[in-house]
């Protein structure tokens, strides 16, 4: 079967770098948006989603987190960890220096994770923001050669024919970033190209009401049962000043014994619960990421 896999495009972002990866086959829908490859999903038109998760250096995409909370109840059923690598990109006529960069254009969650090079390197620069580090990289090539550049990949250099004026020129080494892949249907998924390095699952806790001690409270329920958590953080249930709820990463696939246990436990405390997905998790290493560069 040929499924859909719809992405946050357009091509040359660090998504389809990752779908590249994961997927050897099907067809895959470029959305320039991230509500919009979720919806793409949600309405079938789509078999598989993938979209940005957390960045280890900016932490959590929200806008992900928060549509899959509040819009949309769709499972993640992979993940995909890449390390990330931004370049300083711009048309293949122009000739001058950094000195020279007049504008700087890519996504937000790019910009931040080379926030100390742009300060250094072009303090004169204006930041513009865009939807998505290849959609910079596309306005770059339609430039003429003017003095403006694009944070982005080596895919977008391949894909929208630009030249590298500053390699890695995110501020620190360490760059990764986490793509939730998301599909209604919670079996396998098909044609992966490599095989998983663990299993997780996303737990979403709602407290009843902010009192002393309830986090502890949450946080013990999987303490005692010695379930190993690998991230918890807070988010706003946009429901007033100080009401959060929290997402908790259980480093261990979804059981019939120790999961309901906790939910049984948070319920008695009168905490709601949803389990957001339980899923495999698969990392790309640097050597996989310059095959699809070049692919």
């Amino acid at each position: 079967m040929n499924e859909k896999i719809g992405y946050l495009g357009p091509k040359g972002t660090f998504t389809k770098m990752a779908v590249d990866g994961l997927f050897h086959e099907g067809e895959k829908i470029e959305y320039k948006t991230i509500p919009a490859c979720i919806d793409a999903l949600n309405d079938d038109e789509v078999d598989v989603a993938v979209v940005p998760l957390e960045n280890a250096i900016e932490g959590s995409v929200h806008i992900t987190l928060d549509y899959l909370i509040h819009h949309v109840e769709v499972p993640i059923v992979a993940e995909i960890v890449l390390p990330i690598q931004q370049q300083l990109l711009v048309h293949p006529s122009f000739k001058g220096n950094l000195s020279d960069i007049k504008m700087v254009y890519s996504h937000t969650q790019a910009i931040a994770q080379c926030h100390q090079f742009i300060h250094r390197n072009l303090p004169n620069a204006t930041i513009k923001d865009m939807s998505s580090t290849a959609e910079a990289a596309q306005f770059i090539m339609e430039s003429n050669g003017e003095p403006v550049a694009a944070i982005g990949n080596k895919l977008a250099v391949s894909e929208y024919g630009l030249n590298i004026l500053q390699e890695s020129v995110h501020d620190y080494p360490n760059n990764h970033t986490r793509f939730a892949v998301l599909k209604k249907e919670k079996r396998s998924l098909p044609n992966v190209n490599i095989t998983p390095q663990g299993e997780k699952t996303t737990v979403l806790v709602t407290l009843p009401r902010d009192y002393a001690g309830a986090l502890h409270q949450v946080l013990s329920a999987f303490s005692w049962r010695k379930m190993n958590l690998s991230k918890i953080e807070s988010r706003p249930m946009k429901t007033g000043l100080g009401n959060y709820f929290f997402i908790i990463d259980v480093n261990q696939p979804y059981d019939q014994v120790l999961f309901p246990g906790v939910q049984s436990e948070l319920e008695a405390l009168g905490c709601k619960t949803r389990i957001l997905g339980s899923y495999s998790t698969y990392t790309l290493s640097e050597q996989m990421l310059k095959k699809v560069s070049v692919s």
